[in-house]
């Protein structure tokens, strides 16, 4: 068994989220990984003498047919998988009465950190909904001339990496300095602390390898005088995707600059999509024999270990799709799932019929 791609964990998240038992006979068991998957089946074993003193007659048969049909499952694994184990089973059927017993044993993409066992009306999803979540990090910085804040956006969690102020006066001059001189004054603590708002974006967030990208917010004179002018290290202004109009500049601030860019966040993906297709096309165009879409040839390249990335699109059949992405994983292939959201991809559907690869070399 392979661990599930996030696009297939989501599939499978919503099937088991429309789920609801007509009694608690819906059992989830979670193994985190590290933990002994034999001390699980042991505990499994015991939970089926408590079963017993359910009073109900059905529901009582169908927790222990449950937990017997998990231990069976467990048997199979000599060890916890290296992302550990989330397994549910119980009886699914809507008819009060009827009995329509289902499992699913799930390695999941990522390291699950919770064991739990719970028997309910409902599975427990939430730790594998987590993992569902945006995995790439987004930079944070809302400014203006008397205050910045920095702070980083992971999945849907806000941290507050950095508070700043810049020490500059207020307009009211002292002691009858001239405007001109106060001016100057101003300005040259301004860009003294752009520097240094920029010197803290650098050591945050310049050897971040899963940094996405950069959002930046405050008043609008402030923030493009920040970015226009380039006081950014080069490699980060150019991950700058937003610039956002807000008044706040505290960590308030930041929660406000997420809500305001999630427009551009949800559009990261889309061209990420974009990108991975157009070089495919423009592969198939211009040296068609370094990009390949039968899935006969596919499997000759992966065979040969040639293949770089594979594309594969959701509505692709099932057996194909399990088929082509252990063999990619065998050869630590990259594979990407292709949405049916963009041109580009009902384009690459009608061309390929969703299912294609860009090779390391030629295999003819």
């Amino acid at each position: 068994m392979t661990a599930l791609t996030k696009n297939e964990l989501e599939d499978v998240v919503k099937i088991l989220k429309e789920i609801r038992g007509n009694h608690t006979e819906l059992i989830t068991a979670l193994i985190p990984a590290g933990y002994d998957v034999n001390s699980v089946q042991k505990q499994l074993e015991a939970e089926k003498s408590t079963a017993k003193n359910i009073k109900s007659t059905a529901t009582r048969k169908n927790v222990i047919e449950a937990l017997e049909k998990i231990v069976r499952q467990l048997k199979e694994y000599k060890k916890t998988p290296e992302n550990g184990l989330a397994v549910y089973c119980g009886n699914v059927s809507k008819d009060e009465g009827s009995t329509d017993m289902q499992i699913w044993t799930i390695e999941p993409p990522q390291p699950l950190q919770t064991r739990t066992y719970r028997c309910d009306k409902e599975f427990i999803i939430e730790p594998l909904e987590k993992m569902l979540e945006v995995e790439e990090l987004y930079a944070l910085l809302v400014m203006d001339r008397k205050e910045a804040t920095v702070g980083l956006l992971n999945g849907k969690q806000i941290e507050v990496i950095q508070k700043m102020t810049s020490g500059i006066p207020s307009k009211v001059r002292a002691g009858g300095q001239s405007s001109q001189r106060f001016h100057r004054i101003t300005e040259g603590l301004t860009r003294d602390f752009y520097k240094r708002i920029a010197e803290e974006m650098k050591k945050a967030f310049f050897e971040l390898p899963r940094l996405k990208g950069i959002l930046v917010g405050g008043p609008m004179p402030t923030k493009d005088e920040f970015l226009d002018n380039e006081y950014l290290q080069t490699q980060l202004q150019e991950k700058v995707i937003g610039r956002v109009d807000l008044g706040d500049t505290d960590e308030s601030g930041l929660g406000e600059l997420v809500e305001r860019s999630q427009d551009i966040l949800a559009e990261q993906e889309i061209i990420k999509e974009k990108k991975l297709l157009t070089k495919f096309f423009e592969i198939l165009g211009k040296t068609p024999d370094m990009a390949v879409y039968k899935p006969s040839e596919i499997k000759k390249a992966l065979q040969y270990g040639a293949v770089e990335i594979v594309l594969m699109s959701r509505n692709l059949d099932k057996d194909i799709f399990e088929d082509i992405k252990t063999k990619a994983e065998n050869i630590s292939a990259q594979v990407e799932i292709i949405s049916d959201e963009t041109e580009e991809a009902h384009q690459f559907q009608s061309i390929t019929n969703g299912v294609g690869a860009i090779l390391r070399f030629k295999t003819g």
